[in-house]
């Protein structure tokens, strides 16, 4: 068993703080070289962000200027569109004012109807040219999605019974998406 020093016991609880060694220095030159090199540092990363911040200020801008003059061109292509069409349509308007024309003249009735008749076909087929046409409803089962039922009209034969019998307004369709419903008569058993 070891014996321990009473003098040794005193002191240690008369003096409770430990002694703190003394800080090691550093040869005098290497604290300043340490600091210089970390603020060559601290600075060479500064301006690396600071390249970069710029970089991507320019890229944003950049990006900005390309947005506008997209936005530019495509408003300008839809125009040039919406003006083809337009020019289009005024031949059908044309062909509309010789026909008011005819009916003034001493030409028949049946000759202006022939030439209102005319002058729709070619409106219909300008529709076609851009991609719409009449949906043909007429006899075919009633379709709540392309149909608009504002009559209903009693059939003796059940067979008829949900189908189109007449079309009080014509529907259209551009593609596989529809513009406007038909309005029609459905046949009803009952």
């Amino acid at each position: 068993m070891r014996v321990i020093d009473r003098r040794w016991w005193a002191r240690q609880e008369s003096d409770p703080e430990p002694e703190t060694p003394e800080p090691l220095e550093a040869p005098r030159g290497s604290a300043s070289a340490a600091g210089d090199d970390l603020e060559g540092q601290l600075m060479r990363a500064h301006d690396q962000l600071q390249a970069v911040l710029g970089e991507h200020r320019r890229a944003t801008e950049e990006f900005e200027q390309v947005k506008a003059r997209m936005r530019r061109d495509v408003a300008r292509e839809v125009e040039r569109g919406r003006r083809t069409v337009l020019v289009e349509m005024l031949e059908v308007v044309d062909n509309l004012d010789r026909a008011i024309s005819s009916a003034a003249g001493p030409e028949t009735a049946s000759t202006l109807l022939r030439g209102v008749e005319l002058v729709r076909e070619q409106f219909l087929a300008k529709l076609e040219a851009f991609g719409v046409f009449r949906l043909d409803v007429l006899g075919q089962p009633f379709d709540p999605q392309i149909h608009e039922a504002v009559s209903m009209a009693p059939v003796t034969d059940p067979a008829h019974a949900g189908l189109v019998v007449a079309v009080a307004r014509e529907g259209y369709a551009i593609g596989e998406e529809l513009l406007r419903p038909a309005s029609v008569v459905v046949a009803s058993h009952g």
